[in-house]
């Protein structure tokens, strides 16, 4: 969930915005100008700014991250949409591109739908693709891809299966051992949701034709399901394990899903002052840098741990009210 998902540890890996499915605001970072693929030269006919060399030059930079943010895009759904065929439904953003803004180090996120599961022919092809388009590099996003087929989600269960599942924390995995097989995947409930709520078909009809609202309570099961593991990740991907534990809280407060810097906002306004800190500063690091930047000093060190005992004892209050 860059990402809809409460996120699983990224590689060095689920923008105060409003709600999924808000327009896109016009300098929303690289996604001015989405929510389809077929906008690429809308967007780019844009008048430039105009005002100092220095805005000129910015205006540049994003254009070309805009711009590289399209061809993955356009590669990502030409792939799926040349190996699926007749099969293909729909495809569908979801994560930060819903919430209005890419982080630097925000994946794009698509969603898409079939009618069948996928043969070993046609994983292997879509793993095959995906290493191409996919990268962690200045120019180059990570890809993530999930397929679901529409009867295995729509009526909806819990857990729900998910039909393949691509993410440059699995390139590894994905290279030695062969493409990903169907599985439950409990935190389809929250990538679902935000895709529904963002309505932003990149080939398709509008999704909430083909599927169904997840419960409010799947929700909060597939929120507090990921906790185990996200404590499991705590020192090895600090920033995105207390970023998602300030979702999940927000998660089980409101019913609602937010971006993970408007998620952060929302726990400092109700956390007390020694436990802030932390938070802060991984906001500020998802805002500003890429996962090779990052740096935690031996001060905030020492105040991870009490700020997470702090938040899993708002989360547990809400799951267990006295």
């Amino acid at each position: 969930m860059g990402d809809a998902r409460h996120d699983r540890a990224r590689p060095p890996r689920r923008a105060t915005a409003g709600a999924p499915g808000r327009p896109l605001p016009g300098g929303g970072g690289d996604l001015a100008g989405l929510p389809v693929v077929r906008e690429v030269e809308r967007s780019a006919a844009r008048p430039k700014w105009p005002g100092t060399q220095r805005r000129i030059a910015c205006r540049a930079c994003s254009t070309a991250r805009h711009t590289g943010v399209m061809k993955q895009l356009e590669q990502t759904v030409g792939l799926v949409r040349d190996v699926t065929g007749a099969e293909l439904l729909g495809t569908y953003l979801h994560g930060s591109a819903v919430f209005g803004r890419l982080a630097p180090a925000s994946d794009l996120d698509v969603l898409a739908v079939t009618r069948r599961s996928l043969d070993h022919r046609r994983r292997s092809a879509l793993v095959e693709g995906l290493l191409e388009i996919s990268g962690c590099t200045p120019t180059v996003r990570p890809i993530e891809l999930t397929v679901v087929v529409q009867s295995e989600v729509r009526p909806w269960r819990f857990p729900p299966t998910g039909d393949f599942l691509f993410g440059e924390w699995l390139r590894d995995e994905l290279q030695s051992g062969g493409p990903p097989k169907p599985g439950p995947m409990p935190d389809l409930a929250l990538l679902l949701t935000v895709a529904l709520a963002g309505a932003r078909p990149l080939t398709g009809p509008p999704l909430a034709g083909l599927l169904d609202p997840v419960p409010r309570a799947d929700l909060t099961r597939a929120s507090v399901a990921a906790i185990p593991e996200l404590l499991a990740e705590l020192n090895d991907d600090t920033r995105n394990v207390l970023l998602t534990f300030a979702r999940i809280w927000v998660t089980l407060a409101t019913g609602e899903i937010t971006s993970k810097d408007a998620a952060a906002d929302w726990a400092l306004a109700r956390l007390p002052p020694q436990h802030r800190p932390v938070l802060e500063h991984a906001r500020n690091l998802y805002l500003t840098c890429h996962y090779q930047d990052e740096v935690w000093d031996d001060g905030l060190k020492t105040q991870v741990r009490p700020h997470v005992d702090e938040v899993l004892s708002r989360i547990d209050h809400l799951r267990h009210p006295s």
